[in-house]
Parts: structure tokens; sequence; C-alpha cells
């Protein structure tokens, strides 16, 4: 798989505006902005959670939007097929593929997409803008209650600002004909903040067939109330359409039959639009602290791919379509209150998480030249994953602390099937449920030093549509199912050093276990075999503020993935 080129060259154009309403003599309240706060010695419940602070991830290089999330150490985001399509992520010995095992949000709402047309949790930050994020907080590992769908490996929630120190306008030329346009501002009046952004953004990248990159964002917030008590309402927009060259033969490269970046099938690339209304509510006190949130999505996703040409197909080529039209649905509320154990103190953590997908397309379809010519699979899917959770934290003693936690998930699905062939025997409906308790014990060495050690259940959900298949759409052959929610279990051993505020190092011993990997394939509509899988690994990180602005920051991580094989049996 080809990556595109970054920018070598580029013009970079940023104003600064102050005048008509701008400019108006009004005494504004101080506007603090902040992000997630890292964690530290007395706060943190394991080694490999923290949060990345913003002017670090600002200041690291992006050749795409989803590249903000390498700011958690030991990620790896790539990118094939084009810049419109969501990264590729990898992660503790994972292969990520889009998602299917890093759980990411952006302002309280989820990224990952279940049973989608490309591939299971697919993530696309594509519609973020990286200039208004304040933060970028993370966990690894299945070992805290409120970490719902796709979090076995770790999670990822990307925070937007509320309000900007002064508005802004950035104009951005490069080579291929790159260019950005950004513009965003707020007002805040008394407790009532509005803010306001919209990105442009074309490209063609080195490519012989210009990848015609057109992407439009926008984003409008209205925040009010205090650090106390308040709430907001944000809406989101984001269009994009795209060229894909996709991977080519290397032996044509080779031969000077094909150019470098030159292209087998030019129509290859996709559409995908996201649309959003999410709003928040939190209340803070001395007696506990409550957050309530909800979202509504519209979400439209197009991708035409050839990765055979004409090998099955020597006539119309092998080109084939994934689809996606879907409304999503989405709450949760959670309270945090201090209590007391006998003569222990503690915190207790409790919620419940709701999200409804509502797709009336996915699909997979064989095309030519972006026209549809037969129905491989075509279905119309509800799905429902109800959750509730509590962890209670308790301090045993200066030196040692503790949590234990359950979450429990019920996810109910409905397939219906509409290619007539094939359609209805792979229709159904069902459920599925899972109990996934967690535990965590922390020792403070001193002042400067913890250990941890954690333990816990997780999962992610599988396409639903793997869960009701009972023939392969391709061959007609018999296909086996795939469990709705599948399970993993991991555990983790750790250190934090922190002698002072400016350093801080880590490092954690992890392993996870899968029960099983068997997937639903989006590209081929049916499933694939895969066996109970073993990670281990390790990670350490260094943070390091140096005088006069500088900082050095380390990361690294070794990991190990294994598939026992096959026994026979006798």
């Amino acid at each position: 798989m080809r990556r595109a080129c970054c920018l070598p060259h580029a013009l970079f154009i940023a104003t600064s505006w102050s005048g008509g309403a701008w400019a108006q003599e009004i005494h504004l309240p101080e506007v603090e902005v902040r992000g997630p706060r890292d964690a530290a010695i007395g706060s943190a419940d394991s080694a490999s959670e923290g949060a990345a602070e913003r002017q670090v991830f600002q200041a690291r290089p992006k050749l795409r939007p989803g590249d903000i999330i390498e700011a958690v150490p030991g990620v790896v985001a790539t990118q094939h097929s084009g810049d419109g399509k969501a990264n590729q992520y990898f992660l503790r010995g994972f292969n990520i593929d889009h998602g299917t095992d890093f759980s990411m949000k952006v302002d309280g709402m989820p990224v990952n997409m279940p049973t989608h047309g490309h591939g299971q949790g697919y993530a696309d930050l594509n519609f973020l803008i990286p200039e208004l994020v304040s933060g970028v907080s993370y966990r690894k590992g299945p070992y805290f209650a409120d970490n719902s769908d796709f979090a076995l490996a770790g999670s990822a929630t990307i925070d937007y600002l509320s309000a900007l120190d002064a508005p802004f306008a950035e104009v951005t030329f490069g080579s291929n004909n790159y260019r950005r346009l950004l513009a965003a501002g707020s007002r805040t009046l008394q407790d009532q903040t509005w803010m306001g952004a919209v990105e442009l953004v074309g490209n063609d990248g080195p490519w012989d067939v210009p990848e015609n990159l057109g992407k439009a964002n926008a984003l409008l917030r209205y925040s009010q109330g205090s650090p106390s008590r308040g709430f907001s309402i944000t809406g989101m927009a984001y269009k994009a359409s795209w060229n894909s060259t996709d991977q080519v033969p290397q032996r044509l490269i080779d031969s000077g039959e094909l150019p470098r970046f030159g292209s087998l099938n030019p129509t290859d690339g996709g559409e995908s639009q996201r649309y959003s209304l999410s709003g928040k509510w939190f209340d803070k006190s001395e007696v506990g602290e409550t957050n309530v949130s909800a979202y509504a999505m519209a979400y439209r996703f197009d991708l035409f791919s050839d990765f055979t040409y004409f090998l099955n197909s020597p006539v119309n080529g092998d080109q084939f379509e994934q689809t996606d039209r879907r409304n999503v649905f989405g709450a949760q509320a959670s309270h945090q209150m201090p209590t007391k154990l006998g003569v222990f103190d503690g915190v207790l953590s409790f919620g419940v998480q709701w999200r409804a997908d509502r797709i009336g397309e996915v699909g997979l379809y064989n095309t030519e030249s972006r026209e549809r010519l037969s129905t491989v699979r075509s279905d119309k899917v509800s799905q429902d994953l109800l959750s509730v959770y509590a962890q209670q934290l308790v301090q045993f003693n200066e030196r040692w602390r503790g949590y234990v936690g359950l979450r429990g998930d019920i996810l109910r699905y409905d397939v219906e099937g509409r290619e007539p062939v094939y359609g209805p025997v792979n229709s159904g409906s069902g459920q599925d449920s899972l109990a996934s308790p967690k535990a965590g014990l922390i020792f403070t060495l001193s002042p400067q030093q913890e250990f941890y050690l954690n333990a816990g259940v997780g999962f992610h959900s599988n396409d639903v549509r793997g869960a009701t298949i009972t023939t392969d759409p391709q061959t007609g052959l018999p296909a086996d199912r795939v469990p709705a929610l599948a399970k993993g279990h991991g555990a983790e051993l750790g250190w934090r050093f922190q002698p002072n505020e400016d350093v801080t190092a880590t490092v954690a011993l992890w392993q996870l276990r899968l029960d099983s990997e068997l997937i639903y394939v989006g590209d081929s509509g049916s499933t694939e075999p895969g066996r109970a899988s073993s990670r281990r690994g390790i990670e350490a990180t260094l943070r390091w503020k140096l005088p006069k602005g500088f900082r050095f920051d380390v990361d690294a991580a070794y990991s190990r993935a294994r598939v026992p094989r096959r026994t026979a049996r006798g």
C-alpha cells in the first residue's frame, strides 16, 4: 500500500482580524482555555493512561487530521486509498485496521462505526479541525468500566475548545495543488460563548491521476455556564470526495509499463459525509459530579476499490463499491461521588450508555467505472447497544489504593437482507450480552514513584451481518457465523516516575488475549476464520520539559503477537 507524499514546499499565511463587530469596546470576562490534565502521581490508575498537552501535538507536523491520534504513545496512523478514507491504525500488537480495537471519541461522540460498509469499527477522523483540539486523553487496555465497545487495545478522547483567544484566518498553498482555508472565531458575553469555524481543503497529490480531494468542514458551538455548572450545544458538518490510485503491481513499475505514481483504474475513490448535533450538560459540587450528553448523527459513505483488476471478471474488471447510509443516536449519563466504606475513603463512579445505529443501507456491489453491475450484499440493519457500569475506588492508606469495576453490555440487532438470492437466508435478528469485570491496585512507593497492577475483560462488537450469515454470497457455500460480541482479557504491570512537574517517565508490561478473531470481512461480504490469539509487550515513555520552552519526548514500544497452531485430533 502506498502513502500519499507530504507537502515538501508550502506557503502559509495567517491573519488575525479585529474590526467591525469584533472591535467593539466591550469588557469581557477572562476566558481560560484548558485541555485535559495529564495523569499524575496520586491520581493515575494505570501507567498507560495520560493526556497529551496541546502545545505538543499542535507543534507536530500532521499530513492529515487523523495523524493527531499519534499523540497517544505507541499509536501509529497511516493511510491508503486517498485522503478522504479513514486512517489505518496500529497499537499493542494489533493491526487495528480502521479502528476495530481502538475506541475514539470526539467531543463526547463516538467515531467508530459498527457494521460498517468497509470495516468493523471504521473510525474516520478526517472531519477533525486540528487547530480547535484542546487535548487528547487516552487509556490503554480493558481496565476501566466506563470504556465501551472497541476499547480492547485502548481508547482516546479528543476534546474541542469552547473559546478562542482571538479570531483568526489561515490560508495555505503547497505543491501538487494543495490549498487550505481555515477561519475560526469566538465571542463571549457574560457566561455565554459562541464559537464557529469553517475549513476548505483541496489537494491533487503527486499522482498521475489527480486525487482531486475536495473537503468542506464546519463547526458551530454555543456554550453557557460556569466552571461548576453549564451546558453546550455543538453542530458539525463535513463532506469530502476524492480519487485514489490504490496499490499497483510492482512488476509493471519495474518493467516501465506503469509510472511510479500511475494507476490502473482512474475511477477508484470515494465520498463521505458526516453531520451531527450534540449537547452536553455538567454539574460539579462538593458532593459529586454529574455529566449528561446526547447526540444525533447522519452519515453517508461510498468507496470504490479495485485490488485485482481483471482477475475475477476479465470483461468488466474487479472494481467494487462499499456503501453505508445510517443515522446514529446516543445518550449517556454518569455520576461520580465520594464514598465512605467503613474507615476507608473512596470514590464511586457509575453510569449508563446507549447507542442506536439505524442503517438504511450497508452494501457491497460489483461496479465498473463507479456504475453498479450486480449486488453482492445489500442489507438494512438496526442495532442497539445498552450499557451500564460502576467502579469503586478505595483509598486503603497513604500508600495503597485500588478499584474494582463491573460493566454490562447488551447488543440487540436485526438484519434484513435485500439481495434477492441470498438476502433472505442471511437475514435474522438476535442479541448478545457480556459482563466485564475490572480491577486495579496502586502502590505509592514515594511521592515521586508509583506501581500499578491492572486487569480486566473487554470486548469489541462484530459486524452483526456476520452474526446472522448462513451462506457466502460470493460462492454460495455455507459460511461460519461470528459472535456479536468478541471478548478479550488483558493485564498490565506498570511504573510511573515523576521527580518534579517537568519530568514524567512510565513503563508498562502488558498482555492481551482474545478468545477468537473470527471476523466479518466487508471486502468480500462473508466471514473470515480466526483463532484465539495472544499479544504481549512493553511500552516506555519519557516527557521532559526543558528551559526556554524546549521539550524532549520519547516513546518506545515492543509487542509480540501470536496465534497458536492448529493441533491435529486423532
